[in-house]
């Protein structure tokens, strides 16, 4: 491509379609994304094929860097529980203050020793590498599922050290271009300065937008996302003038507060900014590596490889250890903590700037410590991230599987399925949006999580791996279809069952068998079910078939009982599972009926005539009948 044609839009195109493609790929891959974008970078980058040339960009690329890092490091603070983050708020405090020391001081003195370095430069090398990132830490954690506190622990530090780490290092470099005499007094000034102007714009800007999007009348539903954008585009570089590199504070300080305070539009505006960070992320990070030289990163030779190695099990250890003295984490759990350190996009970002600002400033080193820092990201994502699941395994620290079913919908009819799949002894979890619903569902002693069960977070909540099988049951079919899509990606193996309703044209029968078994044995009135579940007029009854006649036997043969009869469970051999289309019932069989009371008699004198007989010995729960326990108290809706 010549270069009269080549111009900074194209190369920001390109950046953004590789970085997407190479996600796509990682995922289908089922590999860390971060190890698919450096490789794709550097394929693209200057020195092999040439189709990403970051230096066309010139000074747009720190801008480009610093509007998306506000984006991403909002949606990381956005998505933090404070309420967890209680629970292990002194091994973060720790990790981002003393640990964070630690890993400065190690990477400083192997920069030192091992690659020559001035102390200058040593220790401009050792704030770079104090931080490790969400980009990274983030999607690992996704895919690896360990035991909450130490996810909590990793998440929050992930977070927070990346302000630590942004702030101390360019208040280091500020020092580090200024005369020896003014340096002390220089850096703990900057420190102040930023941290102080950095929190007060986030804290006063973040309930600013709170208060927007609480506000019903303030700020139209369709302008919420894209408000909330602007005012964090906005507020990173209101903060970063005020005071530099102050808005990577800002924009985690006001992530936090919105993601707390109870904003009715959170779970849209959370997807919304998670889209963003996907597609930020990729195209960083391809721009990020191509603008690296290989032949930098070659020219380290082994003195580099022995610096990272230093760094990842001497350095974070050590910083580990230092920070969790006297707290709650059992060895295991430190241990994978220990492990898990590798470097995101900040680091790669602020490294970027630093090569800039010293090659302005007539100083060497630059592409060296650009070069190096690289070599660091790389490593521990490549050897850290491929290497995750076996080191949980090994430790025992991985979320056991919870087994059972995901119902998404805890309307009457998905709480009457819940409770027969509770008492035939299987572990439920339902999964809604409606504050009303998952009351209901709480007071009925049903595990629930509040929340959009499409949404990838709320799937990730509600623990995927290992159960066995995922239930649409809403009163939209098509809703339940793309949640059975939505949940294919996470188990493949795990069969999926769709509730269909009758009489819709838009989408029938014939579009969720392909991939999918249809609850219930065929389509029902859903809308209707649901109903009577709620008013308590629906009950459940085991039978027993003794003499089968063939397809007459088979609860779905007449659609006279529609409205009168729903088989939901079917037993034999002791294997409990959902009645679906694919079920025929045979001699001995025990199948869970619900039966509308108003028609209650219909429903039982066909299926005496049919081969069935009640069975008398297992007794009717508490609840039949609509009859639901009382509660123990306010209900939480959290998961």
């Amino acid at each position: 491509m010549e270069h009269a044609t080549y111009s900074p839009a194209l190369c920001v195109a390109l950046a953004l379609m590789a970085g997407m493609l190479a996600q796509v790929l990682a995922r289908r891959l089922s590999i860390p994304g971060i190890v698919v974008l450096l490789g794709t970078g550097v394929l693209l980058g200057p020195e092999v094929l040439g189709l990403v040339r970051p230096t066309t960009l010139g000074g747009a690329l720190p801008m480009l860097v610093n509007f998306s890092v506000a984006v991403i490091l909002f949606e990381g603070a956005l998505s933090l529980d404070v309420r967890r983050l209680r629970k292990e708020g002194r091994v973060i405090r720790w990790l981002v203050t003393v640990g964070a020391l630690v890993t400065a001081l190690c990477g400083a003195l192997a920069a030192r020793h091992v690659m020559g370095w001035s102390w200058r430069n040593a220790l401009l090398f050792g704030t770079l590498v104090m931080v490790t990132g969400p980009t990274v830490i983030t999607p690992l954690l996704r895919r690896i599922r360990v035991v909450r506190p130490v996810e909590t622990v990793l998440e929050g530090e992930g977070i927070f050290v990346d302000a630590v780490g942004a702030i101390t290092a360019v208040v280091a470099l500020e020092v580090a271009l200024r005369p020896p005499e003014e340096a002390l007094s220089t850096f703990f000034h900057a420190l102040a300065l930023r941290w102080a102007v950095g929190l007060g714009v986030g804290g006063l800007a973040g309930g600013l937008i709170a208060r927007g999007l609480k506000s019903q009348r303030a700020i139209p539903e369709e302008l919420r996302n894209v408000f909330s954008l602007a005012m964090v585009l906005g507020l990173g570089q209101v903060s970063g003038a005020l005071a530099p590199e102050s808005g990577v504070v800002a924009v985690i300080a006001a992530g936090l507060v919105v993601g707390n305070a109870g904003v009715p539009v959170r779970r849209e505006l959370v997807t919304f900014k998670e889209q963003l960070t996907v597609m930020l992320v990729g195209m960083l990070f391809v721009l990020l590596a191509a603008d690296v030289r290989l032949r930098e990163v070659t020219a380290l030779g082994w003195r580099g490889l022995v610096t990272v190695g230093l760094l990842m099990v001497v350095a974070r250890p050590l910083a580990v250890w230092a920070s969790t003295q006297g707290a709650r984490l059992t060895w295991r759990e430190k241990g994978f903590i220990a492990w898990m350190g590798p470097r995101g996009i900040v680091a790669a970002a602020v490294a970027s700037l630093f090569a800039n600002r010293l090659e302005a400033h007539e100083m060497d080193g630059g592409p060296a410590l650009r070069a190096l820092v690289f070599l660091v990201i790389a490593v521990t994502v490549v050897v850290q991230g491929l290497s995750g699941g076996w080191v949980a395994d090994w430790l025992g620290v991985r979320r056991t599987a919870p087994g059972g079913y995901v119902l998404l919908g805890a309307n009457g009819l998905g709480r009457l399925v819940a409770r027969a799949l509770k008492a035939a002894g299987q572990h439920v979890t339902l999964v809604d949006t409606g504050d009303e619903a998952c009351r209901r569902a709480q007071e009925e002693g049903l595990h629930v999580i509040f929340g959009d069960g499409l949404d990838e977070r709320t799937l990730l909540r509600a623990q995927l791996e290992g159960r066995a099988g995922f239930v649409g049951l809403t009163v939209n079919e098509g809703v339940n279809l793309l949640f059975t899509q939505k949940v294919r990606d996470h188990d493949r193996a795990a069969p999926r069952l769709v509730a269909m309703h009758r009489g819709h044209s838009a989408i029938r029968k014939e579009h969720a068998t392909e991939h999918n078994r249809v609850l219930f044995g065929d389509e029902r009135g859903l809308d209707l079910w649901a109903s009577w579940c709620d008013r308590g007029q629906v009950s459940l009854e085991r039978w027993v078939l003794e003499a089968p006649q063939l397809e007459a036997s088979t609860p779905g043969a007449s659609r006279a009982l529609e409205d009168a009869l729903l088989p939901v469970l079917h037993v034999r051999d002791g294997q409990v599972r959902l009645y679906d289309d694919l079920t025929r019932p045979l001699t001995g069989d025990r199948v869970d009926f619900a039966l509308h009371a108003e028609r209650a008699d219909v429903a039982r004198d066909w299926l005496a005539a049919h081969g069935w007989r009640p069975e008398a010995s297992v007794p009717a729960p508490a609840w039949v009948g609509g009859i639901l326990p009382e509660p123990c108290g306010p209900p939480s809706l959290s998961s």
